[in-house]
């Protein structure tokens, strides 16, 4: 029997935290679904306002750990938590272990706590490609913060800075990931800079490494400088001072109003990535057609250049 898809009983129940409503939605995103422009529109009034935190790093650094510690924390503030945790996807089988919730059970059980795990499907960056619509999902249905884990493939999670309103950045010592951060990109993305597993050898000189980092950097006046905390996630060290990093950037976004343009910036890359996944439908339609078979088979023989076949593509698409 097929599922429901009446979009505002779904949304209904979602608002109202059934979570079976909420991974619904979440699978119409994933699947791009033809009922996910009433599903966003349905949404919309509820969105905008949630706290979008991005957790990225290398494998092994304690990403899903600190999630974990983080979403316990919220929950004591009496805060509703979505997780949308990116694994990486097979290039084989496209499938993916999704393990994120096998690492958090501490909190399977807490209905205002909502655990998504994502597979990548090939989508590099980080996240999946579903990822910003997902978490306007979570955000519709009143969690607030979402907190997105990046896939941690090592130097390709920078896109999540972009999703994010603060992007943590998490390290640990003897991985050589101070270096990685000066290489990667890393250090431009971070808000905030962990040194999780502080309590090994080498946390020391992590630390000073990425502040001697930051230190380097040039920026404007008024510009935010990361802040660089050290925790031991495992054992909820460092938990508080995390949060308290957090709470001052979101105070600095808002009083600079860098705030308002990341969130603008956000739904500009989101509009532009729906026109451009519809264009793409529309001429992948035309590889089957006519049209696109004749402008190939004239840039193949010398009538005409690529340019201006693609030129006469884009006004067929307009017609």
């Amino acid at each position: 029997m097929r599922r429901s898809r009446d979009v505002p009983s779904l949304v209904a129940a979602a608002k109202a935290g059934d979570p079976r409503a909420v991974a619904r939605l979440v699978s119409l995103v994933e699947n791009n679904d033809e009922v996910l422009p009433a599903v966003a529109a349905a949404l919309a009034p509820s969105t905008g306002t949630a706290q979008i935190l991005g957790l990225t790093g290398s494998p092994g650094v304690g990403k899903s750990t600190t999630t974990n510690e983080l979403v316990r924390a919220f929950r004591q503030a009496g805060r509703r938590v979505g997780v949308l945790a990116v694994d990486p996807s097979s290039p084989f089988s496209g499938g993916a272990i999704l393990g994120d919730r096998v690492r958090m059970q501490d909190h399977a059980t807490d209905p205002n706590v909502y655990i998504r795990s994502m597979s990548s499907r090939g989508h590099l960056g980080g996240l999946a490609a579903a990822t910003p619509q997902a978490a306007r999902v979570l955000e519709g249905a009143g969690c607030d913060p979402v907190i997105v884990e990046t896939v941690g493939v090592g130097q390709a999670e920078v896109e999540v800075a972009s999703l994010a309103d603060t992007t943590v950045v998490l390290l640990a010592p003897g991985m050589g990931d101070a270096i990685q951060a000066a290489k990667a990109g890393v250090l431009e993305i971070a808000d905030i800079f962990v040194v999780n597993k502080a309590d090994r050898d080498g946390a020391d000189n992590t630390y000073r490494d990425i502040q001697g980092m930051i230190g380097l950097a040039e920026r404007a006046a008024g510009q935010w400088r990361p802040q660089v905390v050290r925790a031991v996630a495992s054992r909820g060290e460092g938990i508080d001072d995390i949060l308290a990093a957090i709470d001052k950037h979101r105070a600095w976004l808002a009083d600079s109003g860098e705030l308002r343009n990341r969130r603008e910036a956000r739904a500009a890359a989101e509009v532009e990535a729906i026109a451009l996944g519809a264009l793409r439908e529309r001429i992948g339609t035309l590889r089957n057609g006519d049209a696109l078979k004749s402008l190939a088979t004239r840039v193949a023989d010398g009538e005409i250049d690529p340019y201006a076949a693609a030129d006469q593509l884009l006004s067929s698409l307009a017609e």
